[in-house]
Parts: C-alpha cells; structure tokens; sequence
C-alpha cells in the first residue's frame, strides 16, 4: 500500500462519511486473502466509496480504462494509488497478468462488472473478467452495492455480500457469461437492503 494511497483514503474517508453520512451494511464480510471486489457502476466516485466501505486495511487495486491512465496528472494519480490500465477493445494480456499476480500474492482486485458507468434506466451485461480471474486463481468475490441515488449530507448504505470462490473452469467468454450474470444479479439482490 503506497503512502499515497493511505494519505488521500485519510482525506476521503473524513470527505465522504460528511457529505455522505456513510454506513456499511456487513462489514463482518469482508474475508481474508485474496479477492475481486465487484460492484455496481454508476458514479466516478463508486472506486472511492467502495474502498472506505472496505476499510483502509483492504488495499483494493482497481482495473480502469486505459484511457484515464493517458490523461497526464490523473494517470500519474492512479497510478500512485495502485490502479492499473486495461484496454477494455481489446484482449489485454498486460491488464490480466497483473490482475493475476495481485491475486496470486493475496491482493484485491477491484473490478465493475458491467464494464463502464451504467444509469439506472440502462441495462447492461456483465462482462467475463472478473470470473476468468476468480477461476483461474481461486480468489473469492466480494459483491458490494453501492446505492445509484445520492443525497448530500443523506445517508449512504453501502451494502456488502456474501463472499463467495467459483469452480475453476475452462473455456471462453461462452463459458463464463453466465457465471458473470449470477454474478451480477448477487450484486443487485443487495440493493433492498441498502434501503434505496
């Protein structure tokens, strides 16, 4: 964890339970080792919110698109927190190694399933990746649902699930697709609970 990282956590943490009036819902869940934490994307600020809901022990190293790492000062930004690029076009090897070797040294992967910000009108598919990694390394999956409706100085329930590892499995987008939409779907049970 880089100093960056737990400076800027200090000064969000104190940001956002103000702004937010934050309360996490089953932090008791969050398991030992290494894991994906995949929630639900509808905001920019979902990385920061799930990361305090995780707590500041949980080093979560987010998976983002390549082309937020070119912009100049916030690549250099994301960077020094952990993130790493991924080119979301294209099979990026370079993107899934190190997701892998995080994984493999007890890290967090954070990743958003849907694959980009989605509104609450929009319904998308749940890409692969996340399920490829927990089968290939046997991670566990963390589902977190952050609410889409945010009032300032309103409560935020930040609802953490069960979770759970995945058989290791061989095969394509094919194989997995299905995985990913029950993967999906545990994330949006969680949503009544968050009393949105």
């Amino acid at each position: 964890m880089s100093t960056v990282y737990r400076i800027y956590y200090n000064i969000l943490f104190v940001i956002y339970h103000f702004i937010y009036r934050m309360r996490v819902l089953h932090a008791d869940r969050v398991p030992e080792g290494p894991m994906l934490v995949c929630g639900n994307h509808t905001s920019l600020s979902d990385p920061i919110i799930i990361s305090l809901a995780l707590g500041k022990k949980t080093f979560v190293r987010y998976m983002a698109k390549i082309e937020l790492m070119r912009i100049p000062l916030l690549g250099a930004l994301l960077r020094a927190i952990g993130t790493f690029g991924v080119d979301r076009g294209n099979s990026d090897i370079t993107a899934v190694r190190t997701a892998m070797r995080i994984l493999k040294d007890g890290g967090t992967v954070g990743i958003f399933p849907e694959g980009k910000r989605v509104s609450e009108e929009e319904k998308a598919s749940a890409k692969t990746g996340a399920i490829m990694l927990a089968s290939k390394t046997g991670a566990k999956i963390l589902p977190v649902y952050v609410p889409r409706k945010r009032r300032l100085f309103g409560r935020l329930n930040v609802v953490i699930g069960e979770p759970y590892t995945v058989e290791r499995t061989h095969g394509g987008a094919e194989t997995y697709a299905p995985i990913a939409g029950e993967l999906l779907e545990k994330i949006n049970m969680l949503k009544e609970e968050s009393g949105e």
